[in-house]
């Protein structure tokens, strides 16, 4: 025996729990854990983000576990729109690495209605200088429409990555590398294994190198010339 319930949970009754009372008690007890969501794989379908500068996004999200009833037949789940991913910031300081479409991860429920949280945003309460804070958008409880995506869990090497390890930390891509800053130091010795371009001027201990610095003391023949200027 089983049956689709009102709330879209699936009933898990077989014909033994009619059987007693403790076989009519456990399966109120099963049935009420059913409806308790922690966390479970999901697959991405969509995502509004694709790495480029911007706030965090959303993404719509398909759980990779069927509901089973009690005569074992698999019930498919829907997918799950609108799910805030996680990213790793603070303030205005983040790593941007969206989700792709067709990443395996892992999304957790949150145990009250966050649609709140979600149409409030970043807003910030002017009386109080933080985020506005309210009610849950309604009373339901540790529902798979809260649900937070959190990483990818299964996926293939990379081809674009900060690799950590005890030889110590590789950068790699294969297109290009792009560093913006008003002023980069590096401490240390630097090895360059291919061409160097620069635009502007270089300098080496204050002196000029390159296309416009000058030599004093230039005599045609075979001397050499004097130290850059």
């Amino acid at each position: 025996m089983s049956q689709k319930i009102n709330d879209g949970v699936l009933s898990n009754l077989v014909a033994a729990d009619m059987a007693s009372e403790v076989g009519r008690l456990n399966y109120i007890i099963r049935s009420s854990l059913a409806k308790i969501r922690t966390s479970m794989p999901v697959q991405v379908i969509s995502v509004t983000n694709s790495g480029g500068l911007s706030p965090i996004g959303y993404v719509n999200i398909q759980p990779l576990v069927s509901a089973v009833d009690g005569s074992g037949e698999l019930w498919p789940r829907g997918i799950i729109y609108n799910v805030p991913y996680m990213r790793i910031q603070g303030g205005t300081n983040g790593i941007i690495l969206d989700p792709a479409v067709n990443d395996i991860g892992i999304a957790t429920v949150c145990d009250r209605d966050i649609s709140t949280v979600k149409n409030v945003g970043n807003s910030i309460n002017p009386a109080t200088g933080h985020n506005f804070t309210s009610a849950p958008g309604s009373n339901r409880k540790t529902d798979m429409s809260d649900m937070v995506y959190l990483m990818t869990i299964i996926g293939a090497a990379p081809t674009q990555y900060v690799q950590f390890s005890s030889a110590g930390i590789t950068i790699t891509s294969p297109v290009a590398v792009t560093i913006n800053a008003t002023d980069i130091k590096i401490n240390g010795k630097l090895t360059v294994v291919g061409d160097i371009e620069t635009t502007g001027t270089l300098k080496n201990n204050t002196k000029l190198v390159g296309s416009t610095h000058t030599h004093s003391g230039v005599t045609t023949g075979s001397g050499n010339t004097g130290a850059p200027t």
